[in-house]
């Protein structure tokens, strides 16, 4: 709190503390990031009236990223890979990008952990994805679509995965992401649109 000022009321510790490392890695990356100016849109976005920077900010667990730029549009997210992304893999990933994942791994894969990890990749890169938009109103299964990572993933390891945003467009996009031993990064940048 003696780097970075809290901004909003958070009553919840750990909340708090994710809320001030995310604000705290912007100054990091950017010394003269203006967090003090740090708006929040309507779709619950952080933004800066001037957009003198784009940012992004994730967290997740005891872990924080941030992506920022003067000249790109940006959004990055982290995750921990957890059950919960195989049970709701339905809802977020279009019906070739399931097929995909099940003809590669079959149904109840041998290697669970790198299922999920691939898993946990592909909602991380959607939710990227996401925040780079910025705009809400993105339905994660029709509109993100995402190559899923090859049999060559490895942990820990990083790559790139290919992707189209078809909301008002298509785009392609690259996205990089890291495997950490823990967690999953994700993040992608364009030229704003």
């Amino acid at each position: 709190m003696a780097q970075v000022p809290l901004q909003q009321e958070i009553s919840h510790p750990h909340k708090r503390l994710q809320h001030l490392a995310g604000r705290y890695l912007l100054r990091f990356l950017f010394p003269e990031f203006p967090h003090e100016l740090i708006e929040i849109a309507s779709t619950k976005k952080p933004f800066l009236p001037d957009e003198a920077f784009h940012f992004s900010i994730s967290h997740c667990g005891d872990y924080a990223a941030a992506i920022v730029s003067r000249s790109y549009r940006v959004g990055i997210d982290i995750e921990i890979p957890t059950l919960k992304v195989a049970r709701v893999r339905h809802k977020f990933l279009h019906t070739e990008e399931l097929s995909i994942m099940e003809n590669e791994n079959g149904v109840l894969p041998a290697t669970e952990s790198v299922f999920l990890r691939k898993l946990t990749l592909l909602w991380s890169a959607k939710e990227a994805v996401f925040k780079w938009y910025g705009n809400g109103e993105v339905d994660f299964s029709d509109q993100i679509r995402i190559q899923p990572p090859g049999n060559t993933l490895s942990i820990p390891g990083k790559g790139n995965m290919n992707g189209m945003f078809l909301k008002e467009q298509r785009l392609s996009l690259v996205l990089p992401f890291v495997n950490f031993k823990e967690i999953c990064l994700v993040w992608v940048m364009t030229l704003p649109v």
